[in-house]
């Protein structure tokens, strides 16, 4: 059985430790236990889960099989080094690195050590895109024109390293890459720090070129609620989808339907499929590669920002 942990156990990572949990328990993986600096913050998950807490992620090497590394962006690369080099699998949270130098490094030292390296790019797994992933494979819709994404919510204190394009705008970039299995040609982007006490951007509209569609992307940190929904429009029809209550509805000239849709939570889809491409020795659905993909386009989003011109690939 294998054996897993988590290293840093926030917002993201206690979520990690809780689906983990349920696979033990389920008899699919020995959860062996959690690290963080916030060692308080390690006991208190580790007792919840009756698993071993770690105040140094390095104590858990020799110890697992595999672990989730839900660290702040700028301390991914030297995390993930150090397990990769103790041959551990792991599940990186997006973006995969604070930058493009740092996610080439975690990807070749995967790729020498042959160890499954994963990103969190979450929405791959809600059961709402991957039916509509379908639908587009199906030319349901026809030819696609446009993709429109609104991801706003509330500024999260916690985020102190990047501002809310790497941290939000990364999810419908790699979405949109995944529905048109296409990578993002050029990129144009309007954004900017209305509120951050770290001037880092907290609002941003970027258009994406695809070779078959375009792709515009709302976000924001200034909304006092959570948003998060995908607009698709087609020659035949249009399709509209809710991230978080996983409904998938669509329109044309004459009829409306609701797709049926199995609800389950992504998180626990994503972590599973980790296991297995583990135990498989197969490469994921979301590889390093595509984390790189995701986060070079946010990345020249930031450029053509500041630039105030478009960014071609």
């Amino acid at each position: 059985m294998i054996r897993v942990g988590v290293v840093g156990v926030g917002n993201m990572g206690r979520h990690h430790a809780r689906v983990y949990s349920e696979l033990a328990e389920e008899g699919k993986v020995e959860f062996i236990g959690v690290a963080d600096a916030n060692f308080k913050r390690a006991k208190e998950i580790a007792g919840q889960y009756r698993v071993r807490a770690f105040q140094d992620y390095r104590e858990l090497m020799g110890e697992v099989d595999a672990v989730s590394i839900a660290v702040p962006t700028s301390l991914h690369r030297q995390v993930a080094l150090d397990f990769i080099e103790n041959d551990v699998n792991i599940l990186i949270e997006k973006p995969i690195a604070e930058s493009i130098k740092s996610a080439e490094e975690i990807i070749r030292a995967a790729k020498k050590r042959n160890v499954i390296l994963m990103v969190g790019h979450i929405e791959r797994f809600n059961p709402a895109v991957l039916k509509l992933r379908e639908i587009l494979r199906d030319r349901i819709l026809g030819e696609i024109v446009t993709l429109t994404a609104k991801r706003v919510g509330p500024f999260p204190p916690q985020i102190k390293d990047v501002g809310v394009i790497v941290d939000l705008a990364v999810h419908d970039i790699d979405v949109m890459s995944f529905l048109l299995r296409e990578q993002v040609k050029e990129v144009y982007a309007k954004a900017g720090s209305a509120k951050n006490p770290l001037e880092l951007e907290d609002y941003a509209v970027i258009v994406l070129t695809f070779e078959s569609a375009t792709g515009v992307v709302e976000t924001n940190w200034l909304t006092p609620h959570k948003v998060r929904k995908l607009s698709v429009v087609g020659t035949e029809g249009i399709a509209e989808l809710d991230y978080i209550n996983q409904e998938l509805t669509l329109y044309n000239h004459e009829w409306v339907r609701k797709a049926k849709i199995q609800k389950r939570e992504p998180l626990k889809n994503e972590i599973e499929h980790f296991v297995e491409c583990i135990e498989k020795g197969v490469e994921p659905i979301v590889s390093g590669n595509d984390g790189l993909h995701a986060l070079k386009v946010a990345i020249m989003a930031l450029e053509s920002a500041k630039e105030g011109k478009i960014i071609k690939s």
